[in-house]
């Protein structure tokens, strides 16, 4: 069973290296440090349980989009440059940030370094390389353009990390609105409505329903604080279990296309990346129906998926591309159109890119007109539910003189 090496070496340029290998000996895991390039200093061997812990930092459980767009930039800068792959990924895994990440690349060398193309060595770690990234990567090996194909998978990342960016936000100020109304209207329930429930008791009378709503409300609220805090912890559980299910996540989907204002924003990001994941992997040299699989995978939304399913069963039947998703309500004229000139010119790709930027240029106006309309709409609500309350509490008082009487 091969053992765990901690190796010192130096490159061509003087300096030295170290790290780890795995080999079935110590003069077998230099041998290949020189087949690397590498001069050895010292081959021992190390406690494989022990350098693992030395790698588990804290916080770094998770790999995110920016990692690997930098980690794939710079992974098409060594290639370029005539840097050998397992070199490439040795100094990539020593100068990355995310530990995560750092650990995930040395198990690809190691995989490497065993005979595993580069393609077959990341697929065996989809939480960090998805489908899209492993096929991308396969046609590069494949077309010997590799490094054309990580520079490629880096833009297209660099575009998804920043349509979020994008969205998140445009959703964090009436999140953040939303937040601080809730909190208001939760505070005078709990302690500022109970102190009018006494005035009106000593009064008497029959108080405006408004008021009788209001001050039900803040009843139950004081008395079952914790129920309702309880209930509304598990109705938010329950909702993230449901949108995880299959059939949650269909009907989720839906809904979020209907939204007023922000179905627009979902619609349109949904075709976004659509265009963008499907150009570019057609550009790569990745078969269309495998394509298609992808695209459907990676495109965020279920309705949109369904739809570019179909269409690769009519693929599959010899059918064009255009055709049926035309029969899907979800897929605008322009984008069938495009993809339809797209086919008969030969340049499916590049349709495809000004599908993507029409609707990235989309992505952003909506983005800004959504911040501008809700500013005022959300201070109405604020205003509204606060002056409403308020409004509700001092009727009574309209009338003070009846009641006491």
């Amino acid at each position: 069973m091969p053992s765990t090496f901690a190796y010192k070496v130096r490159d061509r340029e003087g300096r030295v290296l170290e790290g780890s290998l795995e080999g079935d000996s110590q003069d077998l895991v230099a041998t290949k440090l020189r087949q690397m390039g590498y001069v050895p200093i010292a081959v021992d061997r190390s406690d494989t349980s022990a350098l693992k812990k030395e790698i588990k930092l804290p916080g770094s459980g998770r790999v995110k989009l920016k990692d690997i767009a930098v980690f794939s930039r710079q992974f098409a800068t060594m290639i370029n440059s005539g840097l050998s792959m397992l070199r490439a990924l040795y100094i990539l895994a020593e100068q990355t940030e995310n530990q995560k990440l750092a650990e995930i690349v040395n198990e690809v060398r190691a995989d490497v370094e065993k005979g595993a193309s580069l393609s077959q060595a990341l697929g065996r770690h989809p939480k960090a390389f998805n489908r899209l990234y492993v096929a991308m990567v396969r046609a590069g090996e494949t077309g010997g353009v590799l490094d054309s194909v990580l520079i490629q998978l880096a833009t297209i990342i660099e575009k998804q990390v920043e349509l979020k960016h994008k969205i998140k936000s445009a959703m964090t100020y009436p999140v953040a609105v939303f937040g601080l109304v809730l909190l208001i209207v939760t505070a005078m329930l709990i302690f500022i409505v109970p102190m009018f429930e006494d005035l009106y008791a000593d009064l008497g009378g029959t108080l405006p329903l408004p008021t009788r709503m209001l001050l039900a409300v803040s009843g139950v609220l004081s008395s079952y604080a914790p129920l309702v805090f309880l209930a509304q912890v598990g109705m938010a559980f329950g909702f993230k279990k449901w949108i995880a299910s299959d059939a949650g996540r269909a009907k989720w989907d839906v809904i979020k296309l209907r939204i007023p204002l922000f179905g627009k924003l979902v619609h349109k990001t949904a075709l976004s990346r659509f265009s963008h994941t499907l150009a570019v992997l057609l550009r790569s040299g990745v078969p269309i129906l495998e394509s298609l699989e992808i695209t459907a995978e990676t495109v965020g939304n279920t309705v949109v998926s369904d739809a570019v399913r179909d269409t690769q069963s009519a693929v599959k039947r010899g059918e064009s591309m255009a055709k049926p998703l035309a029969s899907h309500p979800v897929f605008p004229p322009m984008v069938t159109q495009m993809l339809a000139v797209g086919e008969e010119s030969g340049a499916v790709d590049e349709m495809l890119d000004k599908v993507g930027d029409f609707y990235d240029q989309e992505i952003e106006a909506t983005v800004n007109s959504l911040t501008s309309l809700l500013e005022p709409v959300l201070l109405v609500l604020m205003g509204g539910t606060v002056g409403g309350m308020l409004v509700a509490l001092y009727m009574p008082m309209f009338n003070i003189i009846n009641l006491i009487e």
